[in-house]
């Protein structure tokens, strides 16, 4: 399902019913850190009292510093990919984890990837109806000619 699709069903719903749509992450394992392992959650700014988390950098930032930073890139400047980074931010603001959901075709440049993933690490909290949550957030990015863009 493409991602249009998702979020018309998503606004659908917002539109025809009143329940409020609150998305939990299922984490196949314990993640070190988290406040509370059976509740993470996924937040959509347009949703009601939910508030994501946001770093510092702005995601054209991030994008200028993967592709400063990402050797793998200067060294293959035709690379094309797609890939997915996630990180989880515990209920104190705090990056606990970063990790790849959806790998490159390169093992290095995944590693590349998330090594500077893991240098964006002052967030906001996030927050459900006041409250200060565990949260996760995806950044899926595209390689078209040696160039990453985060989407």
């Amino acid at each position: 399902m493409n991602k249009i699709t998702t979020l018309l069903i998503l606004l659908g719903f917002g539109f025809t019913s009143k329940a409020q749509l609150i998305a939990t992450v299922q984490l196949k394992k314990p993640v070190e850190g988290i406040c509370n392992q059976n509740e993470v959650y996924s937040l959509y700014n347009g949703f009601e009292g939910q508030i994501r988390p946001i770093c510092s950098l702005s995601k054209e930032e991030m994008k200028i510093i993967l592709n400063d930073k990402i050797q793998f890139l200067k060294e293959n400047p035709k690379f094309k990919s797609k890939g997915m980074a996630g990180v989880f931010i515990n209920c104190e603001g705090v990056v606990v984890e970063w990790h790849i959901s959806n790998k490159t075709k390169s093992e290095i440049l995944d590693k590349q990837i998330l090594e500077v993933f893991k240098t964006f690490d002052e967030w906001t909290v996030g927050t459900l109806y006041d409250k200060p949550v565990d949260a996760s957030e995806l950044f899926s990015y595209s390689i078209k000619n040696g160039v990453l863009t985060i989407d």
